[in-house]
């Protein structure tokens, strides 16, 4: 048995209970046949729409939902949205259009979902049976996840600076220091992507170079950097490799593609993309990129570990810390997903855990302004 099957029975004390909601038949079934195959899980009902899962749900009363998109009698989005305010439970979403069609992918993360994953285009039995131990630890995530409400109305909120501010408000900005001065690394897995959000909102466009690693399908990154630009001061950039890591600009992690890893050339911060095997089952790894954060940096850094189940992170973090760098991670109440958070203080590598709403402030504190001078 797994760690995480372990961790799952000994906060469940029995099996993780899902619902599977999905017009496909054949998709019904091999959803059935992969999470019956798993000794911690099984599906106690399927429905072939959401008008039947509806029932299905106040009858079973599942631990995990999985969700297809489109559907017959009422679109998947639209159930999700009515699930998450009347009762928020974890929903992962499955289906080929979150593929296709990424920001639908954020669109349901907005609303709730706990997760998106994407049906093979091609081969669907066979690309399903290879998704096995993948959709199985989603939904161990999932079933150890705290649901929302989504964040419905966050496109109307209003980052630090826009076009419309004022030369005066700019001029008032803090001053932060510039070249390669100090860095920002923050990870994060299931529950993510509205977390860095949260933290990337409450920064100016003046604060200094952030490099980020969400665990993510490939495609859906592109739609996660469109979402963060429309809301957010920085200017954020999906990482390619060798670029100039710049103040003002966040780079995030090609999703699946490589891990993410910084270099100094000629004195300059560049990005580093890694096409190497997965680490700790991931690429992009959090790890990954910590872990090179803390040899190119040393103590002029600072480490955030977000939300997310498993341990992908905290080994790390640990080494930025031991480089002497801050090192913070996402508190419990504010996580949906308690794991990485929780493995970073048992092994000791964070400062201290902060709630989600406080990171941006804190690590405001903490970035050095222009006093500082350059390395």
């Amino acid at each position: 048995m797994s760690s995480n099957e372990s961790s799952i029975k000994s906060v469940l004390g029995r099996k993780i209970r899902v619902v599977c909601v999905d017009d496909s038949a054949l998709i019904r079934s091999l959803l059935t046949s992969i999470i019956n195959d798993h000794d911690d899980m099984e599906v106690v009902g399927t429905a072939p729409d959401p008008l039947v899962a509806r029932q299905m749900i106040k009858d079973l009363n599942p631990d995990v939902i999985t969700l297809d998109v489109e559907m017959p009698k009422m679109h998947g989005l639209d159930f999700l949205e009515r699930l998450m305010r009347l009762r928020p439970m974890p929903v992962i979403m499955i289906s080929s259009l979150t593929q296709r069609h990424s920001e639908i992918s954020m669109r349901a993360l907005e609303l709730g979902a706990v997760d998106v994953i994407g049906k093979p285009s091609n081969g669907v039995h066979t690309g399903m049976l290879e998704y096995s131990d993948y959709i199985a630890d989603r939904i161990r995530a999932a079933a150890m996840s705290r649901p929302r409400a989504g964040t419905i109305n966050a496109l109307a909120a209003k980052p630090l600076v826009t076009e419309s501010t004022s030369a005066t408000a700019k001029e008032n900005l803090p001053e932060f220091a510039t070249r390669a001065n100090w860095l920002v690394a923050i990870g994060a897995s299931t529950g993510g992507t509205e977390a860095i959000l949260t933290i990337l909102k409450g920064l100016p466009a003046t604060f200094p170079p952030i490099v980020m690693t969400q665990h993510m399908p490939a495609g859906f990154t592109t739609s996660f950097v469109q979402r963060l630009n429309r809301l957010c001061s920085l200017e954020i950039v999906e990482a390619k490799d060798n670029e100039p890591i710049l103040p003002g600009h966040a780079y995030l992690a090609p999703g699946t593609v490589a891990h993410l890893a910084v270099k100094r050339v000629g004195g300059q911060l560049r990005t580093q993309l890694l096409y190497t095997e997965p680490v700790n089952r991931h690429r992009p790894s959090v790890d990954v990129m910590f872990e090179s954060v803390a040899q190119t940096m040393g103590p002029r850094a600072t480490g955030v570990l977000l939300t997310g189940m498993g341990r992908d992170g905290a080994r790390g973090l640990l080494a930025m810390k031991e480089c002497g760098a801050d090192t913070i991670v996402q508190d419990e109440a504010s996580c949906v997903v308690f794991g990485m958070p929780k493995e970073a203080l048992h092994m000791g590598a964070a400062t201290e855990a902060t709630p989600l709403n406080k990171i941006a402030e804190r690590i405001m504190a903490g970035a050095p302004r222009s006093r500082y001078r350059p390395l």
